[in-house]
């Protein structure tokens, strides 16, 4: 397998450090000539779930399993024809990567997925989106029991895992692993001939499977990196299922215990693109209704109402739509500003937001203007924003924001700050006004983001529909290292 280690470009943006950062996405497909560059098209699609790092594993029948692994975009690595030539074959996967467990913000090349292993009855590479909240009691054990760990990563628990099962096949040495699993993930693997795919329990993280023509298979986080190969969506992957597709046959196994699904709510609020559809409902029309939900529920008079680019962007409409109060676009993005721009100096730092978003001032000022986000996580940025919006001449600044607060950290795949940075964990709505120095602020409730995603009667607060720890502090599944860390859990009320 070709692997080259290659010198780490500056990829992480020095001035978005108050957004929830996405998981991962996973991509993978069998049945179609030079499959590497369906996944790499696959992967690009789903850039928004993870802009660290990225990795494509593909077989062919001849030349066996080769990897690429690379730190930056997909646009500036598997672009290039001589790093996909040397991936050939009908049956490939693919990972690309925010750092969530292991060596957090210090990733090595050896932390990128997918990761590969050789076992008695052939090769099989895995890629994971999610979490596993016991990788740290599973990586002692595996440890004590001779296992050699090659990264940071919680996800190579399975590779081992799958290595000490005395099951036969692949796909039955997988379900002895994710059996042992605790926490949220979607995975897609590969053997020689199989393509796997499989979702937790809970269903938290997301996976979809598509047809590429007549006879290939795709396997992918979101449906719209099944409409850049041109792929038609078939269905999603059921909570607790695994599909294994060889051959042009997919079959369906349960190798879990039926549990009811706890699909990540906040999937409908920011990390899912725009375009694609979860649940049989467009993430675009959710989040449009959650607009008009916030607006039903938190009216304020003012002249404008504008989005926070881009992710506030749906939602503002919404909400004008509900509210009546004109859309404009107070704030505008600068499409051109890469993740690789410079080295921030602390002159740079300082300048903060106004490197990627500046004001509308001759449509803002003397408006009362109501910004439209998705999420207030530190309030850092809000705050910037802010100034410069009152810097522009707006007569009144109101936030609202389009999912309650984030006073919890996410266990699941997501990299949230610790509870102690989390700015609705340490205060008040009106002390967080107060902080941010706005005329009102206003999240949606979690009954009105339930209504919003589909749930007219609310949140069933005795058995909720979502995942929706990070707003509640209630975690379908307890995080068990961290709280042998001495996390404290929500206490019962």
């Amino acid at each position: 397998m070709s692997d080259p280690e290659l010198p780490r470009p500056l990829t992480t943006d020095p001035f978005d450090d108050d957004k929830l950062r996405e998981e991962c996405g996973i991509f993978g497909a069998t049945g179609v000539s030079e499959a590497s560059n369906f996944v790499a098209l696959g992967l690009h699609a789903l850039q928004h779930r993870g802009q660290e790092a990225g990795g494509i594993v593909s077989h062919h029948h001849e030349e066996g399993f080769n990897s690429a692994r690379r730190f930056g975009l997909v646009r500036d690595t598997f672009t290039n024809q001589k790093v996909m030539d040397t991936l050939p074959g009908e049956l490939a996967i693919g990972h690309v990567r925010y750092s969530t467990a292991g060596s957090k913000g210090h990733t090595q090349i050896r932390d990128v997925q997918p990761f590969f292993g050789e076992f008695s009855m052939g090769g099989a590479a895995i890629a994971h989106n999610g979490n596993i909240t016991n990788a740290d009691a599973l990586r002692r054990e595996l440890i004590e029991r001779g296992s050699i760990f090659q990264s940071g990563s919680d996800s190579e628990c399975i590779i081992h895992l799958m290595a000490r099962s005395l099951q036969k096949t692949v796909p039955e040495r997988m379900k002895d692993a994710l059996r042992r699993v605790e926490g949220a993930f979607s995975v897609v693997a590969m053997t020689r001939t199989k393509l796997i795919g499989v979702r937790d329990p809970l269903g938290v993280r997301p996976l979809v499977l598509g047809r590429i023509g007549d006879e290939g298979w795709a396997l992918a986080s979101e449906t719209c990196a099944l409409d850049i190969i041109g792929a038609d969506f078939i269905r999603e992957v059921e909570p607790g299922e695994m599909v294994v597709i060889e051959d042009d046959t997919v079959t369906s196994h349960r190798p879990f215990e039926t549990r009811k699904s706890r699909f990540c709510i906040f999937e409908h609020v920011y990390f899912s693109r725009p375009d694609s559809t979860l649940n049989g409902r467009s993430v675009y029309e959710t989040r449009s209704a959650i607009g008009a939900e916030l607006a039903k529920e938190a009216p304020v008079d003012a002249d404008l109402v504008c989005p926070v680019p881009d992710s506030g962007t749906p939602a503002a409409i919404g909400f004008s739509q509900e509210s009546g109060i004109p859309y404009a676009m107070g704030i505008i993005r600068n499409q051109y500003m890469g993740r690789t721009f410079i080295e921030p100096t602390e002159q740079i730092r300082n300048m903060g937001v106004r490197l990627k978003l500046n004001v509308n001032r001759a449509l803002i000022k003397g408006k009362r203007v109501i910004l439209v986000d998705d999420s207030v996580v530190r309030g850092t940025t809000s705050r910037k924003i802010k100034e410069m919006i009152l810097d522009a001449g707006a007569a009144e600044v109101h936030f609202r924001i389009a999912s309650p607060p984030t006073a919890w950290p996410c266990f699941y795949g997501v990299d949230t700050p610790q509870r102690e940075k989390l700015l609705a964990a340490t205060m008040s709505e009106e002390e967080m006004r107060h902080h941010l120095g706005v005329d009102s602020l206003k999240f949606i409730t979690l009954d009105g983001l339930y209504r919003a995603v589909g749930e007219a009667m609310g949140r069933d607060a005795t058995s909720p529909q979502y995942c929706d720890a990070c707003f509640s502090g209630e975690y379908p599944v307890a995080p068990s290292d961290q709280i042998e860390k001495g996390f404290a859990l929500k206490a019962a009320e």
